[in-house]
């Protein structure tokens, strides 16, 4: 039997000696908290004879407690689960190790849902993506994730705390990394919308506020990207050369990320045209959805760690979250749910402004070696003699 069976046990058995403890323990512990369900039906049966005003339900004090008030928790728990007899009621009484210690048994139970209930729904959170990620949709997707981080605002609550996110430290391992399958269609999508910005420069401002080179899938598609958005900021031309130029300034061609050929081929200014826009948001739906799934497999793992403190979990998971909720905003400003936010040097079908045109080609130009300054010969200067310093008449 685990401690968390045996917690469960001895708050059930503490409230059964002392039924008063409900004052302290209905605010925050919940019938669906126990893992076994004819615990969770002595629990809920428990809180509703006290909301009946079952005369035995403010006995503060473990003694003499009427027969009655057991009896009634079993007949009432036994309409909704099968198996239940006044023998197992004594059994938990037997558990209890000390009725007054029901409020730490009750928090040890808490701590073993919020493990098992962030586990499930980390859970259906990438058992969604995977499905999105077949289907090319997203919805379910959002929808899961909205749920899960809802869940650990809640959690969080009844534990006493705030949710807040927090990095976990080194010591904690990250979980081990499992290779997603891209599908096919998706990489043929990237090449169309590189292909796309490379043809038609200008529209990079229209994607740039929300299309980020990780949201490639392809790490060749990233590099282009980012050379796009490189030369873009500078206000070079763009075009086959000068992207492979930049790719291969990055390093892309030298650890073979990239070839010649490929990036050549992908900047074809005459093998695409097309939207832009539309192109770029089905690459960030994609990524939302692969976000997710690594997310949901990071919270798991953390749930899965039965050394972590609730309080700990609970951060560290919505630290875990912190990634596809930056996704998410930039996928509903793709699709227009929600407004680009404005950047001060925006212009609507403009270029980038000369000054930060001029700042980006300056830091792209190679540095040239300061010359060694000489020091300059000092003019000659006639020699001023010291004057006699005159005293003051007396």
């Amino acid at each position: 039997m685990t401690p968390l069976v045996q917690a469960e046990q001895a708050v059930l058995g503490a409230v059964f000696l002392a039924p008063g403890q409900l004052d302290r323990l209905s605010p925050w512990l919940r019938p669906e908290h126990f893992s076994r369900p004819a615990h969770t039906a002595i629990y809920a049966a428990m809180l509703k004879l006290r909301a009946d005003d079952h005369p035995a339900s403010k006995a503060q004090d473990a003694g003499p407690v009427p027969m009655s008030w057991m009896t009634d928790t079993v007949t009432e728990a036994s309409k909704h689960t099968r198996g239940l007899t006044a023998s197992y009621a004594h059994s938990l009484v037997a558990a209890c190790p000390r009725p007054e210690h029901a409020v730490v048994y009750g928090r040890m139970v808490l701590e073993g849902a919020i493990h098992r209930s962030v586990a499930q729904h980390a859970t259906r959170l990438h058992q969604a993506a995977r499905a999105d990620a077949i289907r090319g949709g997203a919805e379910e997707t959002v929808h899961h994730a909205q749920v899960l981080s809802d869940v650990l605002a809640d959690l969080a609550r009844r534990w006493g705390g705030e949710p807040r996110p927090v990095a976990p430290p080194a010591s904690v391992p990250p979980p081990p990394a499992h290779p997603q399958a891209v599908d096919e269609q998706l990489l043929t999508d990237e090449e169309f919308l590189l292909g796309c910005l490379s043809a038609r420069p200008q529209r990079l401002d229209e994607v740039v506020g929300w299309l980020h080179p990780g949201d490639f899938a392809d790490a060749g598609h990233q590099q282009i990207y980012r050379s796009l958005g490189a030369l873009h900021h500078r206000g070079e031309p763009i075009d086959q050369l000068t992207v492979l130029w930049e790719t291969q300034r990055r390093g892309a061609l030298a650890d073979r990320t990239l070839d010649a050929e490929r990036v050549l081929r992908i900047c074809d200014p005459s093998a695409f045209a097309g939207s832009a826009e539309y192109v770029g948001e089905q690459v960030v739906r994609a990524s939302l959805v692969r976000t997710a799934a690594a997310s949901a497999r990071q919270v798991r793992a953390l749930a899965d760690d039965e050394s972590l403190a609730p309080g700990r979990l609970i951060g560290y998971a919505l630290h875990a979250l912190g990634p596809l909720e930056e996704v998410r905003r930039r996928w509903r400003i793709a699709a227009g749910a929600e407004p680009e936010p404005q950047r001060p040097s925006d212009q609507p079908g403009g270029s980038p402004p000369a000054a930060r045109i001029e700042a980006a080609r300056s830091r792209s130009r190679p540095r040239r070696p300061p010359i060694p300054a000489t020091a300059p010969t000092a003019p000659s200067r006639p020699a001023v003699l010291d004057r006699p310093h005159r005293r003051s008449p007396s």
